[in-house]
């Protein structure tokens, strides 16, 4: 006798009904990590640029 073979992945119905679902959609908040980092790199800047323009 030969057995059916389990499918691992679920069945077709719970196939379908993962298929059928919308992506999740992405969170609009901001990393704040990013913000910082970019403010950083913004004082990093304006700090050189002010240290230049005093010698010359």
């Amino acid at each position: 006798m030969s057995e059916t073979p389990k499918d691992p992945a679920g069945t077709t119905h719970q196939f379908q009904n993962f298929a059928a679902q919308r992506p999740a959609e992405k969170s609009s908040k901001v990393n704040a990590g990013l913000v910082v980092g970019i403010v950083a790199v913004v004082a990093v800047v304006v700090i050189v640029a002010i240290l230049l323009m005093m010698m010359l």
